[in-house]
């Protein structure tokens, strides 16, 4: 009797395409990422398979001019379109395990399965510490951008100067200063510059007011939100703001799964949705790398918050996750299995500005 049999090579497709699609829904931000220009998190594809290709993702500004009116001549009077471009260099990511015979050794594809679970942890923590690290840097020049923790004092005052339409120190736009030093370590109070709807209110203002604009993303059926990521501590704070609380009692649905008074989750105010990653705190505090994000004085601690609109940052695949085996190893008693990607995720940013959201900075006094 004969049987359809599916081909090993097809079988491996599959699992590979699943075992992508989980890695990055596991990542915690594959809600926000998309291939369209509108997306929070913009995701472009190009297999070029070659460490070092550059991979560009085209920002596309508004239209400003008033147009012409009556029986005035248009031809002429276009307007321009502006069009900057954001490049990405895409590098090479890879991590493997060995599975001995005595271990689980049946066939290939269950050698696959045997490392599935730990590889897909490990990239899923990568991309979304590297999301983080993106949304943490300083814009340098054009579309340069340089982790916080391996910045120079230069690098972050030329950053903070220029952004100064898209960064909050505190709750009062009067926190800010050119010297980032001065706006994040001495004009911060670390009972007055928490974390609170009111604050985030203003940040979503100065979204509205930056120029060029930061868009709300919109959902299916066409409301438009900002999106706040938060690590743990903001998110503490903001919980606690008794307009967020009033809110939640008697705006929110009592049912004890919805309610973020009763089951931890998303908050929602002022056309911003609100969602903790409580890794941004870990991450911050180390800010990726030596760089140590303390203020008021030193007195407290600082972090970070992000509100989003579209194309706050980027990610660039040249290569989605691809497995390798090595079945060679100890007279092939201890098979391996690799994983490798190629890609670049990055903030978005054209002359010398970060394109599409605004960095918030609020005292965060750890929990005693």
């Amino acid at each position: 009797m004969a049987e359809v049999a599916l081909n090993s090579a097809s079988e491996k497709q599959i699992w590979l395409k699943q075992y992508f699609s989980e890695y990055v829904r596991e990542s915690g931000f594959k809600p926000y990422m998309g291939k369209d220009l509108s997306s929070i998190i913009v995701v472009k594809y190009e297999l070029q398979e070659e460490s070092g290709k550059t991979i560009n993702i085209p920002l596309i500004l508004r239209l400003t001019s008033a147009g012409v009116t009556g029986g005035t001549i248009l031809d002429g009077n276009e307007e321009e379109i502006g069009n900057y471009n954001c490049s990405f260099s895409v590098d090479w990511r890879r991590n493997a395990i060995r599975v001995p015979k005595s271990t689980s050794y049946k066939t290939e594809i269950d050698l696959f399965g045997a490392g599935k679970v730990l590889l897909k942890q490990w990239q899923a923590e990568m991309l979304r510490d590297d999301i983080i690290k993106g949304f943490l840097s300083v814009v340098t020049t054009g579309d340069t951008t340089v982790n916080l923790g391996d910045s120079s004092a230069a690098n972050r005052n030329a950053y903070a100067a220029a952004n100064s339409d898209r960064l909050l120190f505190g709750k009062v736009k009067s926190n800010y200063s050119a010297t980032w030093a001065t706006a994040l370590g001495t004009n911060l109070d670390s009972t007055n510059d928490l974390c609170t709807v009111a604050a985030m209110s203003l940040a979503k203002r100065i979204a509205k007011g930056a120029d060029p604009h930061i868009r709300p993303f919109k959902t299916d059926d066409g409301r438009e939100y900002y999106m706040a990521f938060h690590g743990s501590r903001t998110f503490r704070d903001l919980k606690a703001d008794t307009t967020m609380t009033q809110a939640n009692r008697e705006a929110r649905e009592r049912d004890p799964s919805k309610n973020p008074i009763f089951q931890d989750g998303d908050l929602i105010y002022d056309g911003i949705i609100h969602r903790e990653i409580p890794e941004i705190d870990t991450i911050a505090a180390n800010s990726g790398g030596t760089y140590s994000l303390d203020g008021a004085g030193n007195s407290c601690d600082v972090r970070p918050v992000f509100l989003c609109g579209q194309q706050a940052l980027g990610i660039a695949w040249g290569q989605e996750p691809t497995m390798r085996t090595d079945l060679t190893k100890d007279y092939s008693f201890r098979p391996g299995v690799a994983i490798e990607e190629l890609l670049k995720v990055k903030k978005m940013a054209y002359n010398g500005k970060q394109h599409g959201m605004v960095s918030c900075f609020f005292a965060a006094v750890a929990d005693s």
